[in-house]
């Protein structure tokens, strides 16, 4: 692999996590895509442009981008083998030709500077070791007035699936999952934080706008139950369990996951996320 000091993150998308995100693409999409178009939208692609797409997972979004920039291309980084190798079929399996994926760091990544019209992610910024150095290398790869678009959970609280797992307290170890501020997923869920680390990273027009969708974590919820625990975070907390605790956080969940059965049985659970847009300066 490339140069990486997200050492810790690396190891995590290349065993378990990144494999269970492979194995799960399509369900995780399914959790996500409310925010394509949005996204998409701010990122403001047209036909020509070079797009940069920010731990890319498995490519549904990179693909999205090369769609909108036929003559253009979009070039998906990602720290995770797994996910890599399913977003390069996926890409050959749906005739994607004006794409490509690279396995590597944002932080530390070679770009070429200047080489991309635009940058964007899907949940792929929070898990930086140091978002200053990482956004400032996104930056210098952006051309002069390049823009930058990503989304990124907001506060924990306002999201269905924590909620549902927090829910678990009296059951399994929760602790402080979830909780604003920590690093890792919750790590931009303040505005203000965005806004220093873009604005210390050389971003200019900085604009922070709350986007809500609706994720389909399941078909009924038994199902939703289990993918839910078989997360990386369930998966953790359920670790720390005995089989009792255990048996009874999966009833436990399962009945906190009727409420939000639609009527077909998909369990819909609302994601609270901020859509961020800022620019490279035009000069500096």
């Amino acid at each position: 692999m490339p140069d990486i000091v997200n050492t810790e993150q690396a190891q995590a998308w290349n065993g378990f996590e990144g494999a269970h995100w492979a194995r799960n693409q399509d369900r995780w999409n399914a959790v996500n895509e409310g925010f394509n178009e949005p996204l998409l939208d701010a990122v403001g692609i047209t036909g020509g442009h070079r797009v940069l797409d920010l731990g890319c997972g498995s490519g549904q979004t990179t693909r999205l981008a090369a769609l909108r920039a036929p003559g253009g291309h979009a070039l998906g980084l990602d720290l995770s083998g797994p996910m890599l190798a399913a977003a390069r079929d996926r890409a050959e399996r749906e005739g994607v030709a004006n794409v490509s994926f690279a396995q590597g760091d944002a932080q530390v990544h070679p770009f070429e500077a200047g080489a991309f019209d635009a940058a964007m992610s899907r949940y792929g910024v929070m898990f930086f070791a140091d978002p200053v150095a990482a956004f400032g290398n996104v930056g210098r790869a952006l051309r002069p007035g390049g823009r930058l678009a990503f989304v990124c959970p907001a506060d924990a609280v306002l999201n269905g699936w924590v909620t549902a797992m927090t829910s678990l307290r009296d059951v399994l170890p929760v602790g402080d999952f979830g909780q604003p501020g920590l690093p890792g997923m919750f790590s931009l869920a303040a505005p203000e934080r965005i806004n220093d680390v873009l604005s210390a990273a050389g971003f200019v027009d900085v604009d922070v706008d709350r986007a809500e969708a609706y994720g389909a974590w399941g078909q009924g919820a038994e199902d939703a139950a289990e993918f839910l625990l078989g997360t990386g975070p369930g998966r953790h907390l359920m670790e720390r369990a005995d089989p009792t605790a255990r048996a009874r956080a999966r009833s436990a969940l399962t009945d906190h996951l009727r409420a939000y059965e639609a009527a077909d049985g998909t369990v819909l659970l609302r994601s609270t996320s901020w859509l961020v847009t800022a620019h490279r300066p035009v000069t500096t």
